[in-house]
């Protein structure tokens, strides 16, 4: 079991601009091209920041003419916020648990709940950074897209120096993404 954040990026490291648009991105390439599928069949559990969250609101119509549902996940989610959340609208396959504060009792939870198949930080950069910074966080898995923002939402806004960073993999995906594995090694 692995504590994994797989997430999208712009070539300068934006995960969204700074209103939370992934406009720029799905120009790139298709879920169905890249590592997504394969990646999502061994996720138990997933963790998702209040931004991301919302953006699946606003995005719902969008989201369900794609994947036939609003919130497409069959796994239960953790979203972390500070604010009370709407509901997500529809039928929901799955547990969404509204939580907040220290990300360790959560992770704790979501192992429990995703049995031996591994834990997905959705989103944003800050939360798999606090993963990250609890000592929980195993990989980082990034499509990196040929688009650049000049400003926005950071991919991962925490100062993390070689050796911990250790390139297990790149593959490319068609000619608007690259995809870079790197395993978090323990701090020394």
């Amino acid at each position: 079991m692995k504590t994994q954040y797989y997430t999208a990026s712009s070539l300068d490291g934006f995960l969204a601009t700074e209103d939370d648009s992934l406009d720029w991105l799905f120009p790139l390439g298709s879920l169905e091209s890249s590592s997504y599928p394969g990646f999502i069949a061994e996720v138990g559990a997933l963790a998702m920041g209040s931004a991301t969250y919302e953006w699946m609101l606003r995005h719902a119509q969008e989201v369900m003419a794609e994947t036939g549902a609003a919130w497409p996940y069959t796994q239960p989610c953790w979203v972390f916020s500070s604010r009370q959340l709407p509901p997500m609208p529809g039928e929901i396959q799955a547990p969404i648990h509204f939580v907040q504060g220290d990300v360790r009792p959560v992770h704790a939870a979501m192992r429990a709940a995703a049995g031996n198949k591994n834990l997905w930080v959705v989103g944003g950069g800050d939360l798999a950074g606090q993963f990250y910074d609890a000592g929980l966080l195993d990989e980082i898995i990034v499509q990196i897209g040929s688009a650049t923002l000049g400003q926005g939402k950071p991919l991962f806004p925490r100062r993390v120096l070689s050796p911990r960073l250790q390139l297990e993999a790149v593959r490319q995906m068609g000619s608007g993404m690259a995809e870079l594995r790197y395993r978090v090694a323990p701090p020394l």
